[in-house]
């Protein structure tokens, strides 16, 4: 393997050997399905995939992870890599399934091919996955899809059946941890607490990387720990400053953005360029919505300690660097107060996907844990 190869994503799915030279060797011998089902837990790095399979495929070179096009997918900020994501609480709209059929019929913008990756394909609903389906029995040669799902039992047996399946195992946190700190280098404890966090090997390290992320993890942390001595009026700030803590590394995405809209707008039509428009507004509200999830598992992990540290089990703590907050909440709580917290997270979790306000939804919560924390 070459240095740049190694820079591939592909290669780093070490966490998934099966599936990584399951995929370059489609990629390798030019016979990859116009059609892929992801299948296996959240957690096991089915998105992670879906990303290098489509750098594999837009690279003139199978994925040399050094070249354009493979740098503008490694950022997520290639124009024919399309994310799509359900967008209601039941599942996704027949609307998105529309402009991503409109979008199919289009030219790519820069490479010869389109990918789509349709995350939590299950939540297709009947309608959708019907309108689907036909283009996956049909697809057009420059187009591949990769749908994304934890099992095939609660899908539509016409859109697996379009498909090339392939499982994915689930990770250990043992086994996730060991990826981050051989990628980064970095302690294993802080490694675990990545994982906690961002959910997969990969976001972990990305997660490690971004310093405003790891900003907005201290800042919901802080809260938490300010709510053994807040008032009405403190638990709102603290909600107002972690949304802003959440959109910091949003910045950088709406930089990225413009640029490639300014590069691209001499030479698109004014209807793309209203796609790709529309594209990033997605991609934005993706990003937001990852962020606050990314929070509420900061606080779930939190929680989860101080739980593990009222029932004497301190040594399966994961934030070790916030050893000081768990032990102080650890005094204040009872072991019924920390259930009921968590549970306080899980409806977050609930109304972020309801399309709450983001913002309301963290003041709830934190009243919410306050009130079954504090012992009066």
């Amino acid at each position: 393997m070459t240095a740049a190869a190694q820079n591939s994503l592909l290669a780093h799915l070490d966490t998934q050997p099966r599936v990584r030279d399951f995929l370059s060797r489609a990629v390798a011998t030019d016979r990859a399905s116009h059609a892929y089902l992801f299948v296996g837990a959240p957690g096991s790095g089915k998105l992670d995939a879906a990303w290098a399979l489509a750098q594999a495929l837009l690279c003139e070179n199978g994925g040399c992870g050094a070249c354009d096009s493979c740098v503008r997918v490694a950022r997520h900020t290639h124009p024919d890599v399309h994310l799509y994501e359900p967008e209601s609480a039941t599942g996704y709209l027949i609307a998105q399934v529309r402009d991503l059929l409109e979008d199919v019929a289009l030219a790519p913008i820069r490479a010869p091919r389109k990918v789509y990756i349709i995350d939590r394909a299950e939540q297709l609903r009947s309608n959708s996955a019907n309108a689907l389906l036909k283009t996956l029995e049909e697809p057009p040669a420059n187009t591949t899809f990769i749908l994304l799902g934890t099992s095939t039992d609660i899908m539509l047996p016409t859109i697996v059946s379009r498909c090339q399946c392939v499982p994915f195992r689930m990770l250990s946190t043992a086994e996730a941890t060991d990826a981050v700190a051989r990628a980064t280098g970095l302690p294993e404890p802080r490694c675990r607490m990545a994982v906690a966090v961002a959910g997969s090997p990969s976001r972990a390290i990305a997660f490690l990387k971004s310093a405003d992320r790891q900003e907005a993890r201290r800042c919901m942390l802080r809260a938490v720990d300010a709510l053994l001595h807040a008032d009405e009026a403190d638990i709102l700030l603290s909600a107002k400053e972690l949304m802003g803590a959440i959109h910091a590394p949003l910045a950088d995405v709406k930089s990225t953005q413009q640029a490639v809209l300014e590069q691209n707008a001499d030479y698109l039509s004014r209807g793309a360029l209203k796609q790709l428009e529309e594209r990033n507004k997605r991609e934005l509200s993706a990003r937001e919505r990852s962020g606050i999830m990314e929070a509420l598992a900061s606080v779930r992990a939190l929680l989860r300690d101080v739980l593990m540290s009222l029932e004497g089990a301190s040594d399966g703590i994961v934030n070790e660097d916030a050893a000081d907050i768990v032990e102080r909440l650890s005094r204040s709580a009872t072991t019924a107060g920390a259930v009921a917290a968590l549970e306080s997270v899980s409806k977050a979790e609930k109304r972020i996907a309801r399309n709450i306000t983001p913002q309301l939804t963290i003041e709830v919560m934190l009243f919410d844990i306050r009130k079954a924390l504090i012992c009066r």
